[in-house]
């Protein structure tokens, strides 16, 4: 029953809000209420709390497994990774703390660890939708991600100081993590490209990391993470995390249910929750403040923002630890602000591009750590998207005679192609600044290699603008979306798997007619 139940919620309630616009995320978060509501009437086991818990943090564990395989530590060694974090950590903890006091008339100690809190961003919001994006790559997604990771650091810290629980001895073990390095990678190596790849996935993830830190009385998130980050320099690292996406989105079905099934609110809670929400704006107007101050550019500072205006389900963690009393009125909040948070973060992008001129004139003066191309040097042929399908037109294109120069929204993949000897540079086809300044009167053909959609049609769109007259082509994943890149201003568009079948069909009949 609890399989039964469970599921068709879930399933229903995510259909229903992907009619209205909003991610499956916001109805799974709905389901949650509604088993909690509706479950004991349908003969819910008392056991499915307990098991959506267990499933949820399986889901936390692989998920942050994953981020970190995308990540690169340089990332968050950044001015703006660090001191965006914990300046946005102390002015909202300053800013909360007096006004919880004061309107909830707590003491200073339950008024403090409420307003820590709240000052969190929600990692598995921000990391999935940023994912389903393809954006944790991008310059803003790494900022977010790594502001993320400083602000989970500072919740452990909160947890170890007030729950009075320490690292054992063993935690000393931590510091030999570097010397592991060299052994995962050789077990990656070997463990083929089926379901053992999978499994070596969940023993890091949900073994080595989660249970192994638990042992020594660290996090368990903050080991599932650091195993991911030691394998993010493999060849095979997004093979990996690929691998493991159905079983890490099963999983974080459970974290949004059981989110849920945390308890009903009375009046009290859903005004704490509400007033919350309302508090919202002021995290997200802070980040941008923050970043903006950091030298970024106001499109990466609203990004960024954007990715980190939810609240944590690490204050959650912290309330369950130090404050269960708050836990139901907190996980409400939670739920609201993602209510809020999905659907604005689904069109953060023409969000921007509306109110641009408006969030432009907050951005300094000044060389930006995100700054983009302007000239594109003596190069003929453009191909957006430097992953395996753009990497492999570039080398064709070179081998035909031809200059090719190379655009990848992810600085690090942009910079490794560099190294390498290839003319490649950092660029956001979805920043309309970086449009705006370039010029392409030496580009004679353009190839769109990216992966997203929305890129894609950006791309095609905006090179037509501004009055691009060559070839454009492009890869498609699915049928569906040929013709929408056609329509946005693409010659040719080719079914990237489609494709792949026919030459092999090619060479199978050269190879017979040889024969």
């Amino acid at each position: 029953m609890f399989e039964v139940i469970t599921i068709s919620f879930a399933f229903f309630f995510g259909l229903a809000v992907r009619q209205i616009g909003l991610p499956p995320l916001v109805g799974f978060l709905a389901a949650g209420f509604a088993i909690n509501l509706f479950g004991p009437a349908l003969g819910l086991p008392v056991y499915t709390g307990e098991t959506l818990e267990h499933v949820a943090h399986l889901g936390v564990l692989m998920l942050l497994f994953t981020v970190g395989l995308k990540l690169k530590l340089e990332q968050i060694a950044q001015p703006q990774v660090v001191g965006g974090a914990l300046l946005h950590f102390s002015i909202s903890v300053l800013v909360f703390m007096p006004g919880l006091k004061l309107i909830m008339g707590l003491d200073w100690n339950t008024a403090l660890l409420l307003a820590i809190a709240l000052s969190f961003s929600s990692t598995v919001l921000a990391a999935k939708l940023l994912e389903t994006k393809r954006e944790l790559g991008a310059f803003h997604g790494r900022t977010a991600i790594g502001i993320l990771i400083v602000q989970d650091i500072i919740a452990l810290v909160v947890l170890a100081v007030w729950s009075g629980q320490t690292p054992n001895l063993w935690a000393l073990l931590v510091f030999a993590l570097p010397l592991l390095r060299p052994v995962l990678h050789w077990l990656l190596n070997f463990a083929g490209h089926d379901e053992l790849l999978v499994l070596m996935g969940m023993l890091l993830s949900l073994v080595i990391g989660g249970m192994g830190f638990e042992a020594m009385g660290l996090s368990s998130e903050i080991g599932a993470l650091v195993m991911g980050v030691l394998l993010s320099t493999h060849v095979r690292a997004k093979e990996l995390g690929a691998s493991l996406w159905s079983l890490k989105e099963v999983f974080l079905v459970g974290f949004f249910l059981q989110i849920g099934l945390t308890g009903l609110p009375d009046w009290g809670a859903m005004a704490f929750a509400i007033a919350a929400g309302v508090a919202l704006a002021l995290k997200g107007v802070l980040f941008f403040a923050l970043l903006v101050a950091f030298k970024l550019r106001a499109r990466s500072a609203f990004l960024s923002a954007l990715s980190l205006t939810a609240y944590s389900e690490f204050g959650l963690i912290v309330a369950a630890g130090v404050l269960p009393e708050y836990l139901v009125p907190l996980a409400i909040a939670v739920s609201i602000s993602f209510v809020i948070s999905a659907p604005l973060n689904r069109f953060a992008h023409p969000l921007f591009e509306r109110y641009e001129a408006a969030l432009g004139r907050y951005e300094r003066d000044t060389v930006h750590p995100d700054e983009q191309p302007h000239d594109m040097g003596e190069a003929n042929v453009l191909i957006f998207g430097m992953g395996r399908t753009g990497s492999a037109a570039y080398r064709h294109v070179e081998e035909e005679g031809l200059k090719p120069l190379g655009l990848d929204a992810d600085p690090y993949k942009a910079k490794a192609h560099q190294q390498a000897g290839r003319n490649v540079l950092f660029a956001d086809a979805e920043d309309s600044n970086f449009w705006q300044g370039c010029d392409f009167g030496s580009i004679k053909a353009a190839i769109l290699a990216m992966d997203d959609l929305e890129a894609k049609l950006i791309a095609a769109r905006s090179l037509r603008q501004r009055g691009f007259k060559g070839p454009i082509v492009s890869h498609a994943l699915h049928e569906s979306h040929q013709e929408r890149i056609r329509e946005a201003g693409a010659d040719y568009t080719h079914l990237t798997m489609n494709q792949a079948g026919i030459t092999l069909a090619e060479r199978a009949a050269e190879a017979m007619r040889n024969g």
